[in-house]
């Protein structure tokens, strides 16, 4: 039994260094010189310079980017869980001929590659005259963000007992009150998952930026990969740096809704 569990631990802890080496050397790298990154051999001693971190935090185009990203990433987030959630709950709790259907619908949008979305709205933001705006991502979002939250939150719903909502409407609560009462509480842990899953997933967000922007509403990925050059004179400390920037806002993140849910669960114990 000690040795299944040596074993299972040291499986655990390979793993979770397979997560965080990549992020730990970017942040190593993010602090050295460019001559100290293209050596044969990978330097662990030296002196570290806050250049580069100067020269991304310094540029006008990165704060744009950021201020994009944040304006257009929470802004879908917000509008997927506001019309996702009670979409998935009567989807869960009111199931009809049209369910399975729905369901089937929500989850093929993840099946169809992002190429053969962005170029038809590229056409329909161009036709409206909204190309390269914030408004036109946040609905492009929009429609990444509802069809996740919804594909995650139906099954968290129907999870939820039955009986406590009944219990529920026979103490007099409405079907509102039973949603944001009773249903949201329980499945909240499954659910602020899901709205960590979908802030990564627009954060990141690269090829639908890159074909709806072109240059007012620029998000945070496409700024950086703009910092690249070709053939030798690749800046690896910049590109470092701007992969810290790009990975601390999802990384915060998660790390506000793991303390929000401990002290939750901590309350109810």
């Amino acid at each position: 039994m000690k040795f299944g569990r040596l074993i299972a631990s040291a499986v655990l802890a390979f793993a979770g260094f397979v997560a965080v080496f990549p992020l730990a050397w970017t942040a190593l790298n993010a602090f050295k010189n460019n001559v100290d990154i293209i050596t044969r051999i990978p330097r662990l001693v030296f002196t570290p310079t806050w250049a580069n971190i100067s020269y991304i935090v310094g540029r006008d185009s990165v704060t744009a980017g950021l201020s994009n990203s944040v304006i257009a990433c929470g802004t879908a987030v917000i509008i997927g869980m506001t019309l996702g959630l009670p979409a998935a709950y009567a989807v869960a709790r009111y199931p009809n001929r049209w369910s399975g259907d729905i369901q089937f619908f929500v989850l093929s949008l993840r099946f169809l590659p992002p190429v053969a979305v962005a170029i038809p709205l590229m056409v329909i933001w161009l036709q409206i005259g909204l190309y390269d705006t914030l408004l036109a991502l946040i609905v492009t979002y929009s429609l990444l963000t509802i069809s996740v939250t919804m594909w995650l939150a139906i099954p968290a719903f129907q999870r939820v007992p039955k009986e406590v909502e009944e219990a529920a409407f026979v103490d007099g609560y409405g079907a509102y009150a039973v949603f944001f009462k009773v249903a949201l509480p329980i499945a909240s842990r499954t659910l602020i998952g899901a709205l960590a899953f979908s802030f990564v997933l627009v954060w990141n967000e690269f090829l639908m930026a890159l074909m709806l922007t072109s240059g007012n509403a620029k998000t945070l990925p496409i700024v950086a990969s703009e910092l690249s050059q070709q053939g030798m004179n690749v800046p690896w400390g910049i590109l470092n740096a701007s992969v810290l920037l790009l990975s601390l806002p999802p990384l915060l993140l998660l790390g506000v809704l793991s303390s929000f849910l401990n002290a939750t669960f901590r309350k109810k114990q």
